[in-house]
């Protein structure tokens, strides 16, 4: 086991020798943690993929933890952000993860002056970790075993999930799959039943350009699954309206539900089960080996708990790593939260 064992060292590695690492040690890494999740980076606004970096132990010529940290401009202050890194290939306990933390810390001071703090997941709470500044966390998700077979998976299910998914799939008028002609005009269809999605459930989305952006340079690592109507809606709507729609990421044998929307007449006809099973249908003939459908709700994140109680109804919930803020400059980053917190105040 590769754990740290004297002075950590981080060093920044080429992708080649970053995945590389990954490789021989038997390690599977996230998408966000990879160089594809770059392409995506750089056509979002206010983000720039920065480095990706290796921890060293001593004089070990393997590293205990990989990190890969994209560079965040937030408003009049910068950070660095390593979605679901690091990724541990020693063992992952309490002294060792803030060890990492401070030598990453240390690392940035030394090369990155602007940047005020990191923002990465842990798994054990400490003092030096702080609540998210903006944004959400979850530290609870739902992971689908695709290995099993339809009648096992079924079997797996509570009755009440069974019985829901078999009404919802008796409706013949909704068909879902995976849409892979989809254009970027197509998509404005897409993103109007996510911005209803928002203004129904009060939520914050990106531009759709952020969305189309990861579908598009994401390439083979993203699929876009949509449920429509077949027939004539009841206001005259046309057969082959989309209702519902989900993102997903794939890398290795993994999807991530990323972002998902669904409108009114989709909640009328429960097309999110359908599109769901048919999603699951798809990603098991794709023999991807798991699908996570990426957070709900817990203690740190109770603004989850409409989606938690949807996605409980596939799978069992286990334990994540929670992201958390770490700061680099500790007095600018005290400012930037009373100056958050004061904004809050003044909206309520």
């Amino acid at each position: 086991m590769n754990s740290p064992t004297g002075p950590v060292r981080i060093e920044a590695l080429d992708d080649a020798a970053y995945l590389s690492f990954a490789e021989s040690a038997r390690h599977t890494i996230v998408i966000e943690q990879t160089p594809p999740w770059d392409a995506y980076d750089a056509v979002v606004e206010g983000r720039t993929a920065w480095r990706r970096l290796g921890a060293f132990a001593g004089d070990a010529e393997t590293p205990f933890a990989l990190i890969a940290f994209t560079e965040y401009a937030g408003r009049g202050f910068q950070y660095l952000w390593a979605k679901h890194g690091p990724t541990w290939i020693g063992e992952q306990t309490e002294q060792r993860e803030r060890t990492l933390r401070d030598a990453l810390t240390k690392y940035v001071r030394a090369e990155a002056a602007h940047i005020v703090f990191l923002r990465l997941h842990a798994r054990h709470e400490a003092p030096d970790l702080h609540e998210l500044l903006q944004s959400i966390t979850y530290d609870r998700t739902v992971v689908i075993d695709l290995s099993l077979d339809e009648d096992a998976y079924l079997a797996s299910l509570s009755k009440r999930s069974r019985g829901r998914l078999r009404r919802a799939l008796r409706d013949e008028g909704t068909v879902a799959g995976w849409e892979q002609g989809l254009t970027h005009a197509g998509f404005d269809e897409l993103y109007a039943i996510y911005t209803e999605t928002a203004q129904r459930d009060e939520f914050g989305i990106y531009p759709r350009e952020v969305y189309w952006g990861m579908l598009e340079n994401l390439g083979e690592h993203a699929r876009m699954y949509v449920a429509r109507r077949t027939g004539a809606g009841p206001n005259g709507e046309p057969a082959g309206r989309a209702v519902a729609w989900v993102l997903i990421t794939i890398h290795g044998d993994c999807a991530i539900y990323y972002y998902a929307a669904g409108n009114a007449e989709a909640r009328e006809v429960d097309a999110a089960t359908v599109l769901m099973w048919r999603l699951v249908e798809s990603l098991r003939e794709s023999k991807v080996a798991e699908f996570d459908l990426m957070g709900v709700d817990s203690e740190r994140a109770p603004t989850l708990t409409g989606v938690g109680e949807f996605k409980r109804r596939f799978g069992d919930v286990i334990e994540v790593d929670g992201a958390w803020d770490v700061p680099v400059k500790a007095l600018r980053y005290r400012a930037l939260k009373a100056a958050l917190k004061a904004k809050r105040a003044i909206r309520r």
